[in-house]
């Protein structure tokens, strides 16, 4: 059947990287990678969408992270405040989670995905405290939230 050259749509163990021009057996081609959109036949015509293909991937990450750095400028420096009960010697009787501090988010008009608060563990304790709002791999925003007794 002899040989063919693919261009690889994503990274394949023991093959390539990711728009990389391979050399595979024809039936490998034929029937496993461009079947299962993994590979393209290498033609320029190919190789040219290919490239236009990356073009329009790298301004739809370069949106959204511009899209995220405008979030983070307004998310910095923000402070929200959640009151709480507490007993009489100062301890909470609750606990502040990250699904507290997204509702709170949430009425001062932000929406902010719980999983993209890195709240570690539960706030237990008054005062004001620094969460960090992942808003992109390569965004993060810092708010304060303050904790303050009814």
């Amino acid at each position: 059947m002899g040989r063919m050259k693919v261009i690889l749509l994503q990274k394949v163990e023991k093959l390539g990287e990711r728009g990389e021009v391979v050399e595979v057996k024809g039936g490998y081609a034929r029937n496993k990678l461009i079947p299962e959109k993994i590979a393209l036949p290498y033609t320029e015509g190919n190789m040219r969408k290919f490239k236009e293909l990356l073009k329009i991937e790298d301004i739809k990450k370069n949106k959204t992270k511009r899209i995220a750095m405008e979030r983070k400028e307004k998310l910095d420096n923000l402070s929200i405040t959640i009151t709480v009960q507490v007993g009489e010697d100062g301890k909470l009787f609750g606990r502040v989670t990250s699904r507290d501090i997204q509702e709170k988010l949430k009425k001062e008009g932000y929406e902010v995905d719980k999983k993209n608060i890195l709240l570690d563990t539960p706030i237990k304790e008054l005062g004001v405290h620094s969460v960090e709002i992942s808003l992109h791999p390569e965004v993060k925003a810092k708010i304060k939230v303050w904790v303050v007794s009814e």
